[in-house]
Formats: C-alpha cells, sequence, structure tokens
C-alpha cells in the first residue's frame, strides 16, 4: 500500500500553485506593456507610475499583513489574498483609463498580492525545521514558473485576442483556486502565544538585531534590480533586437527564472546540508549569489549580441536564485518563531517601498539614454547588496544567532 504525501509537503504543493497566479498576475501587465501602451495611449512614464504605484502599494500593506499573520489564522489569509489578487486581475482587463489601470491593478490587486507572502512562508516554516530551505526553495520555484509562463502566456493571448483577454484568463484560474484553498489548506497554532504579541514587543525584536538590517538593506537593493528588470526587460528585447512579443516576453523571463530555478534548488539543498555545522552558511550563500550576479546583469544590457544577452540573462538568473534559496531561511537563522512573519512583512516592505521607484526611474532613463543604460546600471545594487551580507557576515551575526536545536 502506497504512503500518502505528508500534509507538510502537501501544503507546499498547495502554496507553489497560489503564488504561481501570485506571480503570475504581477508579470501579465509587464509583458503585453507595449500593448497597453498602444490601446490606451499611455507614455512610458504614465506605464512606470501604474508599476511603482503597484510596487509603493505592495510595500505598505505587506509590514501590517505580516503582523496579522503571527495573529490570525494564516490559512485565512492565504485565501482572501488569493481571492483579492485575483479580482482585481480579472477587473484589470476592464480598465479603460490610466486612473482604473492604478485603481484596479496598483491598488487592488498590490494590496491583494502583498498579503499573501508572510502568512504563506511562516505556514511552510512552521511545519518544515530540519527541511525549512528546501521547502522555502521549492515554493520560490513558483515566483519563476509563475513569471516565464504568464510572461508567455500573456504575450500570446494578447497578441492573438488582445491584452485584456491575458487579464481575463489569470483571474479566473486564480479564483478556480481559491476554493481548493478552502477546503486544503490546515493552519497549525503558532509557537507564541498570541496575546503576548504587540506591535511594540515584534518591532522591538526585530529591529534590535543589526542582522536584520543589513538583510532588509540587501533585499531592498535585490529587489530595485527585480522590479526594474521584469518591468521592462520584456520591452528592451521587444525595442532593442526587434522580437515579437511573445518571443520577448518568454525569453526575457525563461532564460533568467529557468536558471534561477536551478540555482535556488542548488542552494537549498547545499545550504541544509551545511548550515548545519557552519552557521553562517546561508548568508554566505546569498553573498555569492549577489557578488558573481552583479557582472552579467551589466552584460546582459550592454551586449549588442542577443545570444551574449540571453547567455548573460541566464547566468543572472542562475546566481539570482542562490540568493534566493536562502532569502527567507537566512532570516529566520536569527528570528525566533512567534516573530517571522512580521519579520517576513517588515523585510519585505521595506524592500519594496526601496524598488518601487525602479519602474519610473527605468521609464525616465529610457526617454533619455534607453533601457540599455539603465539595466546596466542596475548590477551596482547587486554589488552594494553583496557588501552589505558580507558585513552581516563578518560583524553581526553570531550574536544575532537564533539557536532551534532542542536543548
Amino acid at each position: 500500500m502506497k504512503k500518502s504525501l505528508p500534509y507538510k509537503w502537501e501544503l507546499v504543493i498547495i502554496l507553489w500553485l497560489a503564488y504561481f497566479f501570485n506571480q503570475g498576475d504581477r508579470q501579465i501587465f509587464n509583458a503585453v506593456i507595449p500593448l497597453i501602451k498602444k490601446n490606451m495611449h499611455l507614455s512610458d512614464v504614465e506605464i512606470g507610475t501604474i508599476a511603482t504605484i503597484f510596487t509603493i502599494v505592495y510595500g505598505c500593506v505587506v509590514p501590517f499583513a505580516g503582523f496579522a499573520s503571527d495573529l490570525l489564522k494564516r490559512k485565512w489569509i492565504v485565501f482572501f489574498s488569493l481571492l483579492i489578487f485575483s479580482v482585481g486581475t480579472l477587473l484589470t482587463g476592464f480598465s479603460g483609463s490610466l486612473f482604473s489601470l492604478i485603481l484596479i491593478r496598483g491598488i487592488v490587486t498590490g494590496g491583494g498580492e502583498a498579503v499573501y507572502y508572510p502568512a504563506a512562508t511562516s505556514l511552510i516554516s512552521q511545519y518544515h525545521q530540519k527541511t525549512r530551505a528546501m521547502a522555502l526553495s521549492i515554493h520560490q520555484t513558483s515566483l519563476y514558473v509563475g513569471i516565464v509562463a504568464s510572461g508567455f502566456i500573456a504575450a500570446y493571448i494578447g497578441e492573438r485576442m488582445g491584452w485584456r483577454y491575458s487579464f481575463y484568463t489569470f483571474g479566473m484560474g486564480g479564483l478556480i483556486l481559491v476554493a481548493y484553498v478552502f477546503f486544503r489548506v490546515k493552519d497549525v497554532p503558532q509557537e507564541v502565544p498570541q496575546s503576548r504579541l504587540s506591535v511594540w514587543r515584534v518591532a522591538k525584536h526585530i529591529f534590535a538585531k543589526k542582522t536584520v538590517w543589513m538583510l532588509c538593506l540587501a533585499f531592498g537593493a535585490m529587489v530595485f534590480v527585480n522590479v526594474g528588470f521584469v518591468t521592462w526587460m520584456a520591452t528592451f528585447y521587444f525595442e532593442k533586437f526587434h522580437l515579437s512579443l511573445a518571443t520577448a516576453g518568454f525569453t526575457s523571463m525563461f532564460f533568467h527564472f529557468g536558471l534561477a530555478f536551478l540555482g535556488v534548488l542548488i542552494g537549498g539543498k547545499l545550504s541544509d546540508k551545511f548550515s548545519v555545522k557552519r552557521k553562517t552558511t546561508r548568508l554566505e550563500t546569498e553573498f555569492i549569489g549577489l557578488l558573481f550576479g552583479a557582472p552579467f546583469i551589466f552584460i546582459m544590457a550592454r551586449t549588442p549580441s542577443l545570444y551574449v544577452s540571453y547567455a548573460a540573462l541566464a547566468a543572472f538568473g542562475f546566481f539570482r536564485g542562490i540568493y534566493d534559496s536562502n532569502l527567507f531561511a537566512a532570516l529566520f537563522d536569527v528570528i525566533e518563531p512567534g516573530y517571522r512573519a512580521s519579520s517576513v512583512g517588515v523585510m519585505t516592505s521595506f524592500a519594496f517601498l526601496t524598488g518601487a521607484f525602479a519602474p519610473l526611474l527605468l521609464g525616465i532613463i529610457k526617454t533619455q539614454y534607453g533601457l540599455s543604460v539603465g539595466i546596466g546600471l542596475l548590477s551596482v545594487f547587486y554589488l552594494v547588496a553583496a557588501v552589505l551580507i558580507l558585513l552581516a557576515i563578518l560583524f553581526y551575526f553570531k550574536k544575532d544567532y537564533y539557536d532551534e536545536s532542542p536543548a
């Protein structure tokens, strides 16, 4: 008789699907930017403004989502997040003006998506201890698959049926998943009594640790790169190398996230193995990903060769995956279980508020100097992030480390 899949891994699969739509719904806008611009007569700066407002809303909402996830049942937070951003995605297809895009896409969808991640990662983390990095890494691969698949599907549908049908398709898909989440996701009690938590106590616990500051700053730099990259890369290939919209949407994400998929699994597996004896392993993994990823960002943007750009894009993706494999596993090394969703919310909020202005800034640079210059400059942010992680390793981590080993 075959053994059934342990629930802790079934949960990862369910949340993988939810995160697929979370990230996919975010990327379909970027994949059809040229079609939206033409249909609604929007400028590059206006398109950048929509993406920037989305990211600002995300950054403002996510810390409250994190705090709520340490107090309330995380199943319902995931459920309502998926419901809200799926409805927002569906309604985006009915938008008829810049204002409606900002309201529905920027505010409703952005706010709905922000609520998901702290609850999901906290829930996975509590079910997985010895396999935490691997479980979170598998969950993270959904980001890659969601962005790649949605970029291609949205562009393909958009070129044949119109950009609005891309939003209809993904919005309906998310609403179908809502029902499955309702019946299958199980919550688990928090490890810290809920009555002991307060905003002040949570903030004091998180910000007392300088490692958290370094991780927040580094993640902010990384997200600045990521938000700018995913917003404009398809347009970059579409305009610079004269690819079709579907090809640009697919290749701009496939080579990057395909190798990131490999990198995140390798990074998660190795860091789980070596962190048992070497506590700084998770931070060192992040450092390697950022340091070695930086030069490839510059190359992919500045080379005149499409195929060299593809190769650099893939290498950038692999090292991005190495970094992502320990994105929150490293944070959880210095944060007690009952504060983890809040810490994810704080760190994510800072990162997205920092990265919010990347689409607008690149839109402005695009009109003056071109996207090759703007995207190439993103490499500097990866180098800065690598230095911040190194500072945490050398000066702060040993003091801040939280030992979860049984007494």
